[in-house]
């Protein structure tokens, strides 16, 4: 499959090197062709691999991953073209961080919205699925760093997300440890989630963490 990341960070170096891994086709996706990073990543990612700007490597793939921050995800989506969004799957993996005040960041825009749903509004006619949004870039790639049956939520599109669970399967996440939550209103919670995984982080030392439900 052809899959476009958009964004340059540790989340989208981290997805886009693990899909050329499993054979997929990546372009990942920066302001501008040429991305210092996403040339090095590139370089070092192999054949399967390329960069370009948000609007190409939208209009390469055939489903998409926003790895921008939250912040500026509206942004880069805009740039990447909505005829380039239609019709398509978008994974959003943003939080929406807010360092004005300092460390440690505000989380989210508030207690009513999500990124994701602002993009869903703002392009209807794309496929919008929240999920990997609750644990360390590493870790949503490959949970088997952690011991036990640890969980991802997701939510969104009712079409798209079992195709974003069979790709979740394919990261190394059993489908009875993907939780459905639904429609995108629960994307609100996945991301306001964030502040207790950054609470968490400054009590354990560590992002080498993540969630088991108890039934």
């Amino acid at each position: 499959m052809k899959v476009g990341v958009l964004g340059t960070g540790m989340v989208g170096q981290a997805i886009g090197s693990k899909l050329t891994e499993l054979g997929h086709e990546v372009k990942m996706g920066s302001r501008e062709s040429g991305n210092e990073k996403a040339v090095a990543w590139a370089a070092e990612a192999g054949d399967r691999a390329s960069e370009g700007d948000f609007a190409a490597a939208a209009a390469f793939g055939e489903l998409l991953f926003n790895c921008t921050a939250g912040e500026h995800s509206l942004d880069a989506l805009e740039a990447a073209g909505a005829e380039n969004l239609a019709a398509k799957t978008v994974v959003d993996v943003s939080n929406y961080l807010d360092h004005s005040a300092g460390p440690p960041p505000a989380v989210g825009l508030s207690h009513l919205d999500s990124v994701a749903a602002n993009i869903q509004r703002a392009y209807p006619d794309a496929r919008v699925v929240k999920t990997l949004n609750t644990v360390n870039a590493d870790i949503m790639v490959d949970p088997g760093r952690l011991p036990g049956e640890h969980v991802m939520p997701i939510c969104g599109d009712e079409e798209a997300k079992p195709g974003v669970v069979e790709l979740l399967g394919e990261f190394g996440w059993p489908p009875d440890r993907v939780i459905d939550l639904g429609d995108l209103s629960s994307a609100t919670g996945m991301e306001m989630y964030v502040s207790y995984w950054l609470a968490l982080m400054g009590a354990l030392g560590t992002s080498q963490f993540n969630v088991a439900l108890s039934r």
